[in-house]
């Protein structure tokens, strides 16, 4: 009997080694990244987050840190925890993955990460610029000091701020931020952009238009050079433009529509500062315009359409109108629910263009526009003060088909309320949904309840299966934050004042929700799990064409570092980045090209047939591969 016990135990011994043997293997060829939100999330592929949903800077700390010793992944003293190893499956929807029998396939849901903790300004507007792997963003010069001095050394009087700061405001209200090492470069703004509007022109140069006191009429151009500074026009447009949207028309000039009590738009040039203006009366915007101080039409939605026409979306109307002329070319039906732009500020997109489609067929073209709140809610937040009351957003959506006649809006309510928040259209052509608050409006301290959790939209799903909530972070933005999507396919989010001065714990200030927000995150969406990252194709820039001819056929070349191409789940996307303010992305749009042809690594596409589909200027080109975007390439068409 002891000789068949010992036996047995050996036994036993030598099955249960073994395990333990083939357990540490597998534990420490697979990440071990259980997420504190209880689901699966990949380890990040750098600085900035543990992988576990906390979020920590980039400091020399940090990365010391994550060079340590971690022992046995999984592995405690006196215990075994085979279940603890497991690795996070991969989006099966995205290009694979394995199955958890039980509960079927685990989604990933993208993770956060610090990319500065003080970037000295306070992001208001933000607007990528090409080529050179900076962002620029710019705040208000009207409402006292920033957190970083301008350089080279400039002073002004200051307007704003606390009664006690100096009378000499020496900071900077603008900055160039390097997307890859978040180096800093200030820049000199002299008219107050505070709720301007901008975009990029045919060269790539940052035309930023209107904003207050000293810059109501106030035309800015920044050029993509190393050194270059902000030139100003203060007196350039015709009317004042505070709150104005700004959109480029199929031969690069720009419209600039709307702005507080401004119930016009002018056309401009795209790269002068001296031009003689034009204005052009625009009756929607005054039908709209909510009295009792409601406005509720600021920030007009403005869309280029493939005819030339504009989309103009204020309050809850619309129009189809001929910029040319002023002539209203069509009213749309009326999108119930509440008010849809500033204050309320709902978000809006026109979602991907399908040019992959046969000879002689019209690329569908339709507009989503997201949330808001009810015409009343203003005056509750803001106007009533002291006392305020933050009725809930809305949680509606409404899409409507603008290249039919017979169309109606189709509606479908988000996960949760937003008002505030950011639209932005990955290079997948999903839409992510990220920022704002569950309650109340625009406006200093108007709103509560961070709506912190972002949220994927899938247009091309059937109804009801759209909505995707992501990862949340651990950050409010609120009332003037911004957000934008990088050419690695992150999104960089950034701003956060609901306060009249930037308000801050190290100065004792007492505001009233929430602080000035300086800190700059990077979100990685679901498509950058760290196991997705074999399908992802790589471009070659120096052997792919980079200056486009309209409706001509370019070619790009791909490699693949680790899996066979398979061309049934290839598409090539062409982006347009955004001017981001006030939770609307001006000039966005995403344009899914004609494919021609696939040759050993050689993609042929062919161009946008014209300036209504891709006005002039540049694009980034990204190469989806089984919903899988590369690095985006700058092109430029013109």
């Amino acid at each position: 009997m002891k000789i068949s016990s010992m036996g047995t135990s050996f036994k036993s011994l030598v099955v249960l080694s073994l395990l333990l043997i083939s357990y540490i293997a597998t534990a420490a060829a697979r990440p071990h990244t259980v997420s504190r939100y209880n689901l699966y999330k990949p380890s990040p592929p750098g600085n900035g987050s543990t992988g576990t949903g906390q979020v920590i800077p980039r400091t020399p700390e940090t990365r010391r840190s994550s060079k340590t010793k971690q022992g046995l992944p999984g592995f405690r003293f006196g215990f075994f925890h085979p279940w603890e190893s497991k690795s996070p499956p991969e989006n099966k929807q995205a290009g694979g993955g394995e199955e958890d029998g039980e509960k079927g396939p685990i989604p990933n849901l993208g993770y956060w990460k610090i990319d500065s903790e003080n970037a000295g300004v306070a992001a208001m507007q933000i607007q990528l610029m090409p080529k050179r792997n900076k962002i620029v963003w710019l705040d208000s010069t009207s409402n006292g000091l920033s957190e970083i001095e301008l350089n080279p050394g400039s002073c002004k009087p200051r307007w704003g701020g606390r009664e006690n700061d100096p009378p000499e405001d020496c900071t900077a209200h603008a900055i160039e931020y390097d997307i890859e090492t978040a180096e800093i470069r200030t820049l000199k703004v002299e008219t107050s952009p505070w709720c301007s509007s901008g975009g990029l022109n045919k060269n790539g140069d940052l035309i930023s238009t209107g904003g207050d006191q000293d810059g109501l009429k106030s035309i800015r151009i920044l050029k993509g050079c190393p050194n270059c500074d902000f030139q100003e026009n203060p007196r350039g447009l015709f009317s004042n433009r505070w709150y104005a949207t700004q959109h480029a028309l199929e031969d690069g000039s720009f419209v600039v529509i709307g702005g507080r009590s401004s119930f016009n738009y002018e056309i401009i040039p795209a790269d002068t500062l001296d031009f003689t203006p034009k204005q052009i009366e625009l009756p929607l915007l005054a039908e709209t315009d909510d009295d009792g101080g409601r406005e509720n039409n600021l920030y007009p939605f403005v869309n280029l359409l493939p005819d030339g026409n504009l989309f103009v979306f204020a309050n809850y109307k619309s129009i189809i109108l001929n910029p040319y002329t002023g002539e209203t070319v069509r009213n749309l039906p009326d999108l119930p629910g509440g008010s849809r732009n500033y204050p309320p500020s709902e978000m809006s997109a026109l979602l991907p263009i399908n040019l992959n489609i046969n000879e002689g067929d019209e690329p569908e073209v339709e507009v989503l526009i997201c949330g808001g709140n009810t015409r009343e809610s203003y005056t509750l937040s803001d106007l009533q003060q002291p006392k305020r009351t933050f009725l809930p957003a809305a949680k509606d959506c409404g899409r409507l088909k603008l290249n039919r006649e017979d169309a109606n809006w189709e509606k479908e309510d988000m996960p949760s309320p937003r008002v505030m928040g950011d639209m932005l259209l990955l290079p997948t052509g999903d839409v992510l949904m990220i920022n704002g608050a569950k309650a109340g409006t625009s406006a200093w301290n108007a709103a509560k309840d961070p709506n912190l959790t972002p949220v994927l939209y899938s247009p091309n799903k059937k109804e009801g299966k759209r909505f995707q909530e992501l990862t949340p972070s651990g950050i409010p933005r609120m009332y003037h934050s911004v957000s934008a999507v990088l050419p690695d396919g992150q999104v960089i989010v950034a701003g956060s004042n609901t306060n009249p001065y930037y308000m801050l714990d190290k100065y004792g200030d007492q505001y009233a929700s929430f602080p000035t927000e300086l800190r700059v995150e990077k979100f990685l969406p679901p498509y950058l799990a760290e196991g997705l990252q074999k399908y992802r194709l790589e471009i070659l820039e120096g052997f792919s064409d980079q200056e486009l001819v309209y409706g001509g056929e370019f070619n790009i070349e791909v490699q693949s570092k680790e899996v066979e191409i398979d061309e049934k789940y290839i598409k090539v996307t062409m982006y347009s980045p955004p001017f981001t303010t006030h939770g609307y992305s001006m000039n966005q749009r995403l344009l899914i090209l004609k494919m021609k042809r696939i040759h050993r690594g050689q993609i042929t596409v062919v161009a946008p047939p014209s300036g209504t589909l891709a006005p002039p200027g540049y694009y980034l080109v990204f190469v989806v591969h089984r919903d899988i975007p590369s690095r985006g390439m700058w092109v430029h068409i013109n």
